[in-house]
């Protein structure tokens, strides 16, 4: 089989190739990358691990554009995974212009989305873990969901994440673990895990009045005849970044010494091999494998960071396999004496139009979706723009939604949550109920109107932004920086909290916030239980429809300042 820097110097080849020509889009992948292309891979050892996180509901492909700002601070400063576009394409050595490059950076985002086409489907994931399977054999394979999976669409909503799970249960995962998955409240997720037939893993929820385990911490298989425990670790700032009361009586948290007594006691039941299946986020996990000992494989979700191959700290190798259904990751694993005497990994990004869909599976989703595929499609307008969420600031996506809230609310400042979940859309593309929903579809959808004054403003831009740039990862408690629409500000990632936000304006007059003075604000997504207003996927919806062809008022809201 060929190996990965083979398959991106056939990469560089074809995106030299195409490149001259008008429509080389189509032309590179469908006449020089293939399906045998995306899965060669240096097969070792005895174990393989699958793993696929952060799908936000999405059953079917979808364009979605790699963030353009990803700040590192601290020891993490300048290091996978916070490096981008063409930095990103130098470390990794994958050639501009190809496969690998369209599928990982933004660089020239919209010619290679149009010359590439879209990512994922659940069909087309299927299709390559039956390859591998097929390959390696079932009793090799382990295959590992990292969380974030039930939330995220139309179907899900309304269906309050039963599309999610019996399209999974059909991939026959050996494990998962959750974040999103709380906000369909506690009574909802016992029912989900009882379909499931597959074990949710949790080492670090505990309920707070028996200080007992609500999940089974890890589950132990035998693969290749190899002993392998994997250990789950929910979100652990569930109860902080979403709304408490859904999930409550259960506690989170990271609890760095419940996972290394959990390691220890799986090593002491005779595990060869110990992973943990985590949702903490990808610096969170960088340091955990410099305090937690004899953990071999780190499979980190959350962050929505895709690196090519495994990164190595100390004895632990940590993978995170993007967002969306972009990717598989893949890692194998040889065991000798008890113990990883080597490994190889790789991202396999599932390029729709390459790689045959899985029938059994596409049958499924069209029976998943039947009874609302009408809905979906319906287009109530057009993209103007480039729409996008994902990036440390705002994207198009959340410049639109703050707009559609300030015309509806009559606000002078609108908030939008940083969430990083949120699908892509190309200049002119369609957009229908599918596509909006993509961006917020959740169970509290509430957008309100209320006053805050410039110093409330400016404390809560500091407290969010400390939660994203604190140099110790374990305070960095959820998503990206909250988005802004009719104030723009500086800000300052590496300088202490109290100092990082500086010069915040009114955008269209540039008049400064006044400490004292009160502003209209409107948002949505808050934790508070009695917030009220209406939803905002209809507020959205009648904004778009409007205004029929939808770009964003304004750029440039963040001056970002002192990062290289």
């Amino acid at each position: 089989m060929r190996s990965r820097r083979e398959f991106l110097q056939l990469a560089a080849v074809s995106a030299s190739y195409f490149a001259g020509t008008s429509n080389f889009a189509r032309a590179a992948a469908r006449q020089v990358l293939t399906q045998d292309d995306l899965l060669k891979f240096e097969s070792i050892g005895q174990v393989t691990l699958l793993h696929i996180t952060d799908m936000h509901g999405q059953l079917n492909p979808v364009y979605f554009r790699p963030p353009s700002e990803n700040y590192g601070v601290g020891a993490f400063e300048g290091v996978p995974p916070h490096l981008i576009g063409a930095e990103f394409l130098e470390h990794f050595n994958i050639p501009a212009g190809s496969a690998y490059a369209y599928a990982h950076t933004m660089v020239d985002y919209v010619s290679l989305a149009r010359a590439y086409g879209k990512l994922g489907g659940l069909d087309r994931t299927s299709t390559i873990i039956k390859a591998i399977r097929a390959e390696r054999g079932e009793d090799r394979v382990l295959l590992l969901d990292g969380g974030d999976t039930w939330q995220g669409s139309y179907t899900s909503l309304k269906t309050q994440g039963a599309d999610m799970v019996t399209a999974m249960k059909a991939l026959r995962p050996d494990a998962m673990v959750g974040h999103w998955e709380f906000t369909f409240g506690k009574d909802r997720v016992e029912e989900l895990i009882d379909e499931m037939g597959y074990p949710f893993l949790g080492s670090n929820c505990f309920d707070t009045e028996w200080e007992e385990r609500v999940f089974d911490s890890t589950a132990y298989f035998e693969k290749g005849g190899v002993k392998v425990a994997v250990i789950g670790q929910h979100f652990p700032y569930t109860p902080i970044a979403n709304p408490s009361h859904l999930i409550e009586g259960w506690s989170f948290g990271i609890r760095p010494d419940e996972i290394q007594k959990n390691v220890d006691e799986a090593r002491g039941k005779g595990a060869e091999v110990v992973v943990l299946l985590s949702h903490n986020g990808f610096d969170v996990d960088q340091k955990l494998a410099t305090e937690i000992n004899g953990i071999d494989v780190v499979l980190t979700g959350h962050t929505h960071d895709a690196v090519p191959e495994a990164i190595r700290i100390n004895n632990t190798l940590i993978l995170s396999s993007g967002s969306h259904g972009k990717y598989l990751g893949r890692i194998d694993l040889k065991v000798s004496g008890g113990k990883v005497v080597d490994a190889n990994s790789t991202l396999i990004p599932i390029f729709s139009d390459v790689i045959a869909p899985d029938i059994e599976i596409t049958k499924l989703i069209g029976e998943l979706r039947a009874p609302y595929e009408k809905e979906c499609r319906r287009i109530i307008g057009q993209a103007g723009a480039l729409l996008y969420r994902r990036g440390n600031f705002n994207g198009s996506w959340d410049d639109v939604i703050c707009d559609a809230i300030r015309d509806q609310k009559d606000v002078e400042i609108a908030l939008s949550p940083g969430f990083r979940w949120g699908t892509t859309l190309l200049p002119a593309q369609p957009i229908t109920i599918d596509d909006i929903y993509a961006q917020t579809a959740m169970n509290y959808p509430a957008v309100y109107r209320t006053y805050m004054t410039g110093e409330q403003l400016k404390t809560m831009l500091e407290d969010v932004c400390d939660n994203l740039f604190n140099p110790n990862p374990y305070y960095q408690q959820g998503g990206d920086m909250v988005r802004v629409g009719g104030v723009s500000y500086e800000c300052a990632p590496k300088e202490l909290i109290g100092k990082r936000i500086r010069n915040m304006v009114i955008s269209q007059t540039g008049e400064p916030i006044e400490p004292g003075k009160k502003y209209t604000v409107g948002g949505w997504a808050s934790v508070n239980p009695k917030t009220t207003g209406p939803p905002i996927y209809d507020v959205l919806e009648d904004y778009i429809t409007r205004k029929k062809i939808v770009r964003p008022s304004g750029t440039d809201y963040v001056k970002v300042t002192g990062v290289s």
